[in-house]
């Protein structure tokens, strides 16, 4: 099984439990690797043979940047079934930061790990 990654998608929405942070957007830094069969979009080097990482990366973007959850968990989560919408991602693994969340730390996250369900 091969890998397809998207690393760095740095966007902003409305996360966290403190009033604050219900009201003003703040950053989240998302990292996602997709695991599906490859061996034919690398023998056929056509779009319709792999994920198309394009689409599925505007479909993350609406859907955090139009969200409001409590929890990077559940942020994290919602990520991931995105990704498992597509019928080629076998596995996904979505690591979801929040920068600034805790004084003294440079970041606090989570990794949300799915497989397709067989």
């Amino acid at each position: 099984m091969e890998k397809i990654y998207i690393k760095g998608l740095l966007l902003r929405t409305i996360i966290g439990t403190n009033d604050i942070e219900r009201v003003e957007k703040q950053d989240v830094l998302i990292d996602i690797t997709l695991w599906a069969d490859l061996k034919k979009a690398m023998e056929s080097d056509s779009i319709e043979d792999t994920v198309d990482y394009k689409i599925l990366k505007k479909k993350i973007i609406s859907e955090v940047e139009n969200s409001s959850f409590f929890l990077i968990e559940a942020l994290a989560y919602k990520i991931a079934k995105i990704c498992l919408e597509d019928e080629k991602v076998i596995k996904v693994q979505v690591n979801l930061e929040k920068p600034g969340a805790l004084r003294f730390a440079k970041t606090v996250g989570v990794e949300i790990i799915l497989n397709r369900k067989v």
